[in-house]
């Protein structure tokens, strides 16, 4: 037999929009206008000054019978928003575990993923629109991947290159610094260029398209990450979100693969 526990979140936070969005009529949905909404595509022309705007996405699967497993993924992002700066803060999470048997038929369970991750972000607006410079510092903990830990830190300048009713094109670009930490202990350190670029898509009243990709070149190394996500509306505050990313590595242990891949179906409550 086998359960999903997102599975039913996603039947509850149905049952909450039928209740208190009325059905979630399409001209409830939040425009392009609204910021930090899975949908946002454009900022509102005027933003408070010190507003939050803050999302948290859980996704779970465990399964039971011929295969037994569970895995769980989780991530909150806050921005902060004043008429001078833009800050965002990113805390995410995933880990596995499967069910194994062995040779006497012994069964138990072992950590196949376990990954960490936090990011700060801190960006000035500059007098041209959609113009920004940046200072971004992040830290990952992966006891499984290339890295175990990875460290970086970058300063740059953003622009918004493309911009329309429905469809946006942010990029960034500026010199970096990382540390990182293999699994035999080994270290390694350097100076990086960085760049990153982020395309927003709003498919629909009720659903929108992100893709998302950065890429950290060192001396030894090159560090990519990207992510291809569609979001769906359920109500004024709750979003499913079906997401695909790899994460990738130039430089890896012989034992160890280059690519790194994660499938999810996470749901999203905004607030």
């Amino acid at each position: 037999m086998k359960s999903s526990f997102l599975y039913a979140l996603a039947v509850l936070g149905l049952a909450h929009g039928t209740a208190t969005a009325g059905g979630g009529a399409a001209d409830d949905l939040p425009q392009i206008g609204t910021i930090h909404n899975a949908l946002t595509v454009a900022r509102p022309e005027s933003i408070p000054d010190g507003t939050w705007f803050t999302s948290a996405e859980l996704g779970a699967i465990s399964t039971s019978g011929n295969t037994t497993g569970t895995s769980l993924s989780g991530k909150i992002d806050a921005r902060h928003e004043t008429a001078d700066w833009s800050n965002e803060y990113i805390v995410s999470g995933f880990f596995k575990e499967d069910e194994i048997v062995d040779d006497d038929g012994e069964r138990y369970r072992q950590r196949s993923a376990e990954r960490w991750a936090l990011s700060a972000k801190a960006a000035y607006k500059l007098m041209n629109e959609g113009s920004r410079a940046f200072v971004l510092g992040s830290h990952v903990n992966d006891k499984f991947g290339a890295y175990t830990r990875y460290s970086s830190f970058a300063v740059g300048h953003g622009s918004q290159l493309y911009n329309t009713d429905n469809k946006a094109l942010d990029v960034e670009v500026g010199p970096g610094y990382f540390s990182g930490q293999r699994e035999n202990g080994e270290s390694e350190n350097g100076l990086t260029v960085r760049g990153a670029a982020r395309f927003r898509w709003q498919v629909s009243p009720s659903a929108a398209f992100v893709q998302t990709v950065s890429v950290e070149r060192g001396t030894s190394n090159v560090h990519s990450i990207a992510e291809s996500a569609l979001s769906t509306k359920i109500n004024d505050t709750m979003q499913m979100k079906a997401a695909f990313s790899a994460r990738n590595d130039t430089n890896v242990p012989e034992d160890k693969k280059n690519t790194d891949t994660q499938t999810s179906l996470t749901l999203v409550y905004s607030f």
